[in-house]
C-alpha cells in the first residue's frame, strides 16, 4: 500500500487552511497501519500513544482527512465505514463473510462490467467504493478438509 508522504499530506491539510496536530498525525498512521480499519478500530490504535482522545476527534479527523484527498473510506458491511489512505489505484475490497479477511484487488479487473453499465444504461460508476462478499480462498480450503 501506498502510503501519504508526511510532506504531501501537511501540503494538502495546510493548502485546504488546516494545521497539523498530533492528533491527526496519529489517526492517519492509525488507518495506514490498520490499512482497512473502522473508527472504533482506529480509536484502539490511536489510544495506544495519546489516551485522551476519544471517538468524536477520531471522526471529526477522518472527515478531514478524507475531505483534503488523504484517505477515503468504504462500505464493507453493515456497520461502520472503513477507512484507508488514498492509494494510485482504484481498489475493490474482496470481504470473506466466514472469517472477515478483507483482500484488495485493483479495479480495474471491474473494466469490463464498468465499461456494460455505461454503454447499457448510460451510468458511471466510483467501485472504489464497492465490496463484495462471499468465501476467501482460506475458508474455501479449510471447508473442503473438514
Amino acid at each position: 500500500m501506498t502510503e501519504p508522504t508526511t510532506d504531501s499530506w501537511d501540503a494538502l491539510l495546510r493548502q485546504r487552511g488546516y494545521r497539523i496536530t498530533p492528533q491527526r498525525q496519529l489517526v492517519l498512521a492509525a488507518v495506514n497501519e490498520l490499512q482497512h480499519g473502522t473508527p472504533e478500530e482506529i480509536l484502539t490504535v490511536v489510544q495506544r500513544t495519546a489516551a485522551a482522545v476519544n471517538l468524536s476527534t477520531v471522526y471529526r479527523t477522518l472527515e478531514v482527512l478524507q475531505e483534503v484527498g488523504v484517505i477515503t473510506h468504504a462500505h464493507i458491511g453493515h456497520g461502520a465505514p472503513v477507512f484507508h489512505a488514498l492509494e494510485e489505484a482504484t481498489h475493490i475490497h474482496l470481504v470473506c463473510e466466514e472469517c472477515g479477511k478483507v483482500t484488495s484487488i485493483d479495479a480495474a479487473v471491474a473494466r469490463p462490467f464498468i465499461e456494460a453499465m455505461r454503454d447499457l444504461v448510460g451510468f458511471e460508476t466510483d467501485v472504489g467504493h464497492v465490496s463484495i462478499h462471499g468465501r476467501c480462498s482460506d475458508c474455501q480450503t479449510a471447508a473442503t478438509h473438514e
